[in-house]
């Protein structure tokens, strides 16, 4: 079955529009325990929102989990995580993270109880619910 999630980037330094110029990013240079499991749990196929941090605040949009199970290229000690992405879809309604801390049903989600969080879990009723206030039915 596949899982959901959420990959956090500062869009000056990896947005959206480079992972689409790309084709294919990985996403690296995690150096947070929670985060790596998330990354360690990934599978190809599962999905992800894009959120731009620091700038922006908001979800723009989806991208796939195209490889797993890599070990972080920019880790010379071999023990952090990454996964390749691709890109899938932008949003129609970039959803903010003001939007999310409003809606009573994502009070539990990682995105908002570990804000600090670059890789989290998303639920799939949160997926739906985000996908929502997205304008994606």
């Amino acid at each position: 079955m596949a899982r959901y999630w959420l990959l956090k980037s500062e869009p000056f330094k990896y947005s959206w529009d480079d992972l689409n110029a790309e084709g294919e990013g990985t996403w690296d240079g995690v150096r947070n325990h929670r985060a790596k499991n998330n990354l360690q749990a990934m599978e190809v196929g599962d999905q992800a929102f894009f959120y731009h941090s620091r700038e922006g605040l908001e979800i723009v949009g989806i991208c796939e989990v195209s490889e797993a199970g890599l070990t972080d290229p920019t880790d010379e000690t071999g023990k952090w995580a990454a996964v390749k992405v691709v890109p899938k879809t932008k949003l129609p309604n970039p959803v903010t993270l003001k939007q999310i801390k409003a809606e009573p049903a994502l009070e539990d989600c990682e995105l908002v109880r570990q804000s600090r969080l670059s890789v989290a879990e998303i639920k799939p009723e949160e997926w739906s619910v985000i996908m929502s206030l997205a304008g994606v039915n």
